[in-house]
């Protein structure tokens, strides 16, 4: 066998090899899940950055005062310059009818670079508990969402549980679907190198992490700036505690779909950057080696009537496409929406050329948004 057989048939070996470690993850998690020791009465502060989100927040107060388990509601009204200062102040009112402590922390100025991330370090300032759980104003939180995510954190050497994040269900279209499937299969990666020690990120919309840890990571404002703050929060808190996943749809969150391809084309840079250039080595190294490997597969596509002994490039990536699939209806079927179910084949086959572009894009350091304000990715 000469070097080129080596390199074409080893580079689809080699992307099996990682998949098949992502599903052993994702087992693991799964069955460390089952072992989730019922919550204890802990003390959870749920702290949520709110920017203007009046048109999109119903939803959430409407959930937050329907959880199974009360904690802290910590708001952080960011700059806001609509309604929701007048929402905010009145789920208080409503939440103290109902013995809830709810806290409304009013930005009039934000530094940034991260406006999201000086946010949240207000709100972890100004918040009681001995755990801190996140989330967004356009989200939806199930009735357990509380308890299912303090119930896996409970192990004194974990400092941090990541939760699936899902779009809502909409209407039929491929857009829709499209949102939909990129969620869940994102998830499937976090929750898989979560599983074998490697977690190199998560949702910050679905996040718990404790005190005890992020104090001993040198507290929130360690955090160096990033376009994802939620990948720099696992990354400092991997070293010292456990960083698990969960499984389960009973703490899946669902948040709004995005509008326009723009928008969404804008939101998945952003977290991809987050991967891409994260401070943290390992977790650069991973997401690189896994957008080369995807993108050398599809970039290979064009070449294969003049060269078809790249088959085996371009043939890995969509039978890893596969499994994912595979796993991403095993684990979350119920939270997916069967609007033009057919459709996830499209979807399937359309992923790793989204996903190739969005690299290249990330590479050519084109600059995101966040709430319309550029985020500058900073070369390390």
């Amino acid at each position: 066998m000469n070097l080129y057989d080596i390199l074409r048939y080893g580079h689809g070996i080699i992307h099996i090899i990682i998949h098949i470690a992502i599903m052993a993850g994702i087992f693991l998690e799964w069955k460390r899940g089952k072992r989730a020791i019922q919550a204890a009465k802990a003390r959870v502060s749920v702290i949520i950055p709110v920017h203007n989100e009046s048109a999109r927040m119903g939803g959430l107060t409407r959930t937050l005062m329907e959880q199974t388990y009360k904690a802290q509601i910590v708001f952080v009204n960011d700059r806001s310059s609509d309604e929701s200062p007048a929402i905010l102040a009145q789920f208080a009112k409503d939440a103290a009818v109902r013995g809830i402590d709810c806290r409304i922390i009013t930005l009039t100025e934000n530094p940034g670079p991260n406006f999201k991330q000086y946010a949240l370090s207000r709100g972890i300032t100004e918040a009681d508990g001995d755990f801190f759980l996140f989330t967004d104003g356009d989200c939806e939180v199930p009735p357990d969402w509380i308890r299912t995510m303090i119930s896996r954190i409970q192990d004194e050497k974990t400092g941090a549980v990541i939760g699936p994040v899902f779009k809502k269900k909409q209407e039929k279209g491929f857009f829709s679907l499209f949102q939909c499937y990129d969620h869940v299969l994102r998830y499937n990666y976090l929750a898989g190198a979560t599983g074998m020690g490697a977690a190199g990120g998560g949702f910050g919309n679905n996040l718990i992490i404790s005190r005890k840890a992020l104090d001993a990571a040198g507290g929130y404002d360690a955090i160096p700036p990033s376009p994802t703050e939620d990948a720099a929060l696992i990354s400092i808190i991997r070293g010292k505690y456990n960083v698990r996943a969960i499984t389960s749809g009973e703490a899946a969150v669902e948040t709004e779909p995005e509008k326009t391809w723009r928008s969404f084309i804008n939101q998945t840079l952003r977290w991809n950057n987050g991967g891409l250039f994260s401070p943290e080595a390992l977790t650069r190294f991973n997401f690189n080696l896994l957008a080369v490997i995807i993108g050398t597969g599809i970039l290979a596509i064009p070449l294969l009537p003049f060269i078809p002994g790249l088959w085996p490039l371009s043939a890995g990536v969509f039978i890893n496409m596969i499994i994912n699939t595979i796993a991403a209806f095993a684990l979350f079927r119920k939270n997916l929406s069967h609007n033009g179910s057919p459709g996830y084949f499209l979807c399937l086959l359309f992923m790793p050329f989204y996903f190739t572009m969005i690299n290249i894009m990330g590479y050519l350091r084109i600059k995101t948004t966040w709430k319309e304000k550029d985020l500058i990715i900073k070369k390390n």
